[in-house]
């Protein structure tokens, strides 16, 4: 089996697409997210935009290793709105992204097989207008060390190209010697070999994030 440690994901949010089916408005958003946090304000942003509209649609899928989703209808009939957007999701294979339909009711029912299809097709094309990145799965380490051994760190995330995602400098209240915390990051497929580097090396402490 391969091992995969990358992801697709969209780099910035869609322009706004319009999808019309009898007189009713499906406006469709394509947001890159990283937590639930995110969902909310973005759906309440888009209620201000769109004060006329009934429903506000959406799926979301988060995470590459362990993954999380939601579906939701927002008053459509049971799964005609939010199972065809996180479909669409799935058919793209892409994650960390949020899709929000939002739908002006035109005053013509469309029936359960029509609000499939009208979600569906919205989801779609808003995430053809979208471009789709590769991403890499990163683990986390923080590294502690005297500052005595600052360059011994230093050479090994020089050779092995990890980059550094915080650096800060300590007092050690014993000793009232400086200590160095950097935090690296590094693709998931080399994260046991950076950490048993480090683990080996005397004096340097070392732990996933």
């Amino acid at each position: 089996m391969e091992f995969k440690d990358t992801y697709n994901t969209i780099e910035f949010p869609s322009s706004e697409i319009l999808f019309k089916e009898k007189n009713s408005k499906f406006f469709g958003y394509a947001y890159p997210i990283q937590s639930e946090d995110e969902v909310k304000p973005l759906i309440e942003i888009l209620r201000k935009q769109h004060p006329n509209a009934g429903h506000f649609c959406y799926a979301y899928q988060i995470g590459a290793d362990t993954v999380t989703y939601r579906a939701n209808d927002d008053g459509e009939p049971s799964n005609t709105a939010g199972m065809p957007i996180y479909g669409q999701i799935q058919s793209f294979s892409v994650t960390n992204v949020l899709i929000v339909v939002v739908r002006i009711f035109g005053g013509i029912k469309l029936g359960v097989g029509g609000l499939i299809s009208a979600y569906k097709t919205t989801a779609q094309v808003v995430l053809e207008t979208c471009e789709i990145v590769e991403k890499t799965i990163n683990i986390h380490y923080s590294i502690t060390f005297d500052y005595k051994n600052m360059n011994k760190v230093m050479r090994v995330i020089k050779e092995k190209k990890l980059e550094m995602v915080a650096q800060k400098m300590e007092i050690n209240e014993d000793s009232g010697l400086p200590i160095g915390k950097i935090e690296i990051k590094t693709r998931k497929k080399n994260a046991d070999m950076i950490f048993n580097i480090f683990n080996l090396m005397f004096e340097i402490d070392i732990k996933r994030l």
